[in-house]
């Protein structure tokens, strides 16, 4: 076993600073002043940078040119050590590191003077016999920890051990299950007693393990640690202080989430009974979306399972169209486009032996190798033995782009799901190009699907240089979310997984993952009884991926329409997602420049609030709206905790309540709780059915005026890559309470040219209805009759109802301008 228990020597490079001990050596690097990176080795030599995670970088790294302009190369802080009695000291500036000589450990404290980070000593770094390595960490008194990628159970991890590893885990119990099917190495550590946050990113992909005080020792305090099978400690502080900058910092070096299309937004039909049809597949899915409009249901996509791929002998081939189901795969695409449903096919990376394709791959050298570098591997796969595609290679890169292209994206798709990519392989010593390296795949598993996901991306802007791609990845690593929306893979129906998805969620969401969901009604298992039906789907609508999937094992297809009784429970929900899309892609813009998790946990937005330290089944969609699900079955009354350092209006009844307390609401079928804080803002969007042909001309605007606060709007054609150049448009609407009324400026920076027409401000109003209302110091006319409030092209009405002034006038098309509410009393006695 080789422990760092003694510094040894010390070499300031500027750049960075070079540590030897009696164990590992380490390199130091102040990344910028809210990352620090403390890369370690037990080996003579520290391997060469490579790193197809990290977007952020100091250093040369063999993927610097794959990456391009994805990365951004930046000047270390210098790295000055200052001697002390205790060792050695270096400085970001906001934060500084201290090396202890004797015991030998890092230390990390804050501005303040905070400790946000503390080694354990004497036992920090350490690899065992067999090449296990090992970081520990002092844990103090700090019982929250969130992140870790996509893991079950609730959201706090405090007491949990998990194995990072990819795996194919059909039938998953949310509560319970690990691993899943995505692997994530990095955690936020907040510190609730001193209300400071920070996090760790682990840059390693080998397979591993994070204990968070589940295991405990008499010789030891309190500790967490981080244990991996291969590879260096390649260890990422990431500053906060609050858990929103830890997100946006790690969001900084492992990347944003990628800008979708607008449609990626609606409802996606989905089920793997259809391509399992004998044959007319395709007639039966154009139905299913025929049957959508029947019903008055949004829907604007279909994922096409893998049925469609079947050879004669019933097994899947990718690329290959069963032409008994598909006929003619053109005339299929071009019939969803002109009924405004996008199509995306399933594709997968293990190719079995019998492939037809099998040849051409091997000839361009695409596999991944046996362990010896002779042969390609082969393993078990769904479906018998297979070959697996190494996008850690050109050539494999290359080769599978060329074949997309001819069966897919040739046709006009511009959408891939790209599934069963855990690279399960058992050999773990099966070689793999890593861009010339040669690694083992143990070491790059979870890089595999993340590159796949590359891959399509760049296939599809190399084939069509004005589309936006719209991927969709069941696996993936750090930086997964720079390409790809994600879901959680093959859930079972059960309450337990639709109420412990949401956790599953948000844990995405703080691992930078801002673009993910569940799939709605469960995967495996039975069709969903009514009442956990539309439980699910009213929960899905606030998920960024909004799918009904299923393979159920009773022979039924979950649909919208499979409980008649129902289905008017369901198409509701549908449409009030489809009323907040403004809303979902402003907060996917959001999460493309910062870093913000769509869906997001209540101590994200109140982390001063301890009593939501460990929420995990309310959350807020955005900063405005509070989410508060029924989740168990048979509730009539619904108990919903209200975060304190704000005050919240109830939707549905324009009540308000004040912040900092548990409220009991009555619930029916129908309920779908949700709260707007004070100063909060939502973007809506009326009357829209369908994101590929209707326009969105009018933008209804939910706000609370009493505090101040602002939301910007983002809009751009929500297809093509037009805003990479500039072509988008971000209205931002700030709200400032004065004495006796509210101001609202307005301000729109961007060269695209809006296709909002008119512009609705629903304004709540806690005290009085407004006195008068005005635009550019020009009054807006009243209406006490609301029939002629709805025909007029302008002016303002009050709703008792709702207890909101609706003010309606013309989109302006200008930089600025201003709408004044006055709120004065008008003294009718005294008159």
């Amino acid at each position: 076993m080789k422990v760092s228990t003694k510094l040894l020597n010390v070499v300031n490079n500027d750049d960075f600073l070079e540590l030897e001990t009696n164990g590992a050596k380490f390199r130091v690097y102040l990344l910028d002043e809210n990352i620090i990176r403390m890369r370690g080795t037990f080996d003579d030599e520290f391997a060469p940078e490579e790193s197809y995670a990290l977007t952020k970088t100091a250093w040369d790294d063999k993927t610097d040119k794959l990456l391009g302009d994805e990365r951004t190369r930046v000047q270390a802080i210098k790295t000055d050590p200052k001697k002390t009695e205790f060792g050695y000291t270096v400085s970001t500036g906001k934060y500084t590191l201290n090396i202890y000589q004797e015991p030998f450990a890092f230390e990390i404290v804050d501005e303040n003077g905070n400790i946000v980070h503390q080694d354990l000593a004497k036992r920090a770094f350490l690899q065992d016999d067999n090449g296990r390595s090992f970081h520990y960490s002092s844990m103090g008194d700090h019982n929250y920890f969130y992140g870790f990628g996509e893991k079950s159970g609730e959201l706090n991890k405090f007491k949990r051990r998990m194995r990072m590893h990819n795996t194919d885990s059909l039938g998953w119990n949310a509560k319970k299950s690990d691993p899943l099917y995505k692997m994530i190495p990095f955690y936020i550590d907040f510190n609730g007693e001193d209300n400071i946050a920070s996090g760790l990113y682990y840059n390693n992909s080998h397979d591993s393990v994070f204990d968070m005080d589940s295991e405990h020792s008499n010789y030891w305090k309190r500790f967490s640690y981080f244990e991996c099978d291969g590879g260096e400690l390649d260890v990422f502080f990431i500053g906060g202080p609050t858990i929103k900058k830890v997100v946006e910092h790690y969001t900084d070096l492992t990347g944003k989430s990628a800008m979708m299309p607008l449609p990626s937004f609606g409802y996606m039909g989905s089920t793997m009974y259809y391509t399992e049809l004998d044959e007319n597949a395709d007639v039966a899915i154009l139905d299913f979306v025929d049957t959508c409009k029947k019903y008055g249901i949004p829907c604007d996509g279909f994922f096409l399972s893998s049925g469609y791929t079947s050879g004669k002998d019933g097994k899947r081939y990718v690329f290959n169209w069963n032409k008994t189901r598909f006929p003619n795969p053109q005339d299929f695409v071009n019939k969803l486009k002109e009924k405004g449903v996008l199509l995306a096919p399933n594709i997968k990376p293990g190719m079995l032996t019998t492939h037809f394709l099998t040849k051409d791959f091997q000839e361009h050298d695409a596999y991944v190798k046996t362990s010896d570098g002779r042969d390609d591997q082969v393993d078990q796969y769904w479906g018998g033995n297979a070959h697996f595609v190494d996008f850690t290679s050109e050539a494999g890169r290359q080769e599978w782009a060329k074949h997309m292209t001819d069966s897919l994206l040739s046709l006009g798709i511009t959408s891939i799901w790209n599934d069963n990519n855990e690279y399960e392989i058992n050999d773990n010593n099966a070689v793999v190009d890593a861009e010339g390296l040669k690694k083992k795949i143990g070491a790059v598993k979870p890089l595999m699907s993340t590159m796949m996901a590359k891959t399509a991306k760049d296939a599809i802007n190399k084939y069509n240089p004005d589309a936006r791609p719209y991927l969709v990845n069941r696996a993936g690593f750090a930086g997964i979310q720079r390409y790809a929306q994600t879901w959680a893979g093959d859930n079972r129906t059960s309450w337990t997984n639709v109420k412990y998805n949401v956790p599953t969620i948000l844990g995405m969401g703080l691992s930078g993952v801002a673009n993910q969901g569940c799939d709605i009604g469960g995967f495996d298992g039975p069709a969903p009884e009514p009442e956990l039906f539309v439980r699910w789907v009213q929960n899905g609508i606030f998920q960024p991926r909004f799918s009904i999937h299923s393979s159920n094992d009773d022979n039924t297809v979950t649909e919208p329409w499979m409980y008649p009784q129902y289905t008017s429970y369901i198409r509701d929900a549908i449409k009030l997602r489809y009323t907040l899309i403004p809303y979902f892609y402003s907060l996917l813009y959001e999460a493309s420049t910062i870093g913000s998790p769509i869906m997001r946990p209540l101590v994200y937005e109140f982390q001063d609030d301890p009593k939501v330290a460990e929420e995990s089944f309310e959350f807020m969609l955005g900063s405005s709206l509070l989410i508060a699900n029924v989740l168990d079955k048979g509730q009539t009354v619904k108990g919903i905790y209200l975060p304190e350092g704000s005050d919240w209006y109830e939707i549905k009844t324009a009540k308000y309540y004040q912040g900092g307390q548990t409220i009991e609401v009555p619930v029916d079928l129908s309920s779908i709780p949700m709260f707007l804080r004070t100063g909060g803002i939502v973007p809506r969007s009326p009357e829209i059915s369908n994101l590929h042909n209707d326009i969105i001309d009018k933008l209804d605007l939910l706000i609370e005026p009493s505090v101040k606060s602002s939301f910007t709007v983002y809009e751009d054609d929500g297809k093509t890559n037009d805003y990479k150049r500039g072509q988008s448009l971000e209205t931002t609407f700030d709200f400032q309470p004065l004495d006796g009324g509210v101001l609202v400026n307005v301000t729109q920076t961007g060269k695209y040219q809006t296709k909002v027409k008119n512009m609705v401000l629903s304004v709540c109003c806690p005290g009085v209805a407004p006195f008068s209302v005005s635009i550019d110091g020009i009054k807006v006319e009243q209406f006490l009759n609301f029939d002629k409030f709805e025909n007029a092209d302008e002016g303002w009405y009050f709703n008792g109802e709702s207890r909101q002034v609706e003010i309606k006038y013309a989109n302006r098309q200008v930089d600025k301008y201003q709408v004044q509410i006055s709120f004065s009393v008008k003294d009718l006695i005294s008159i």
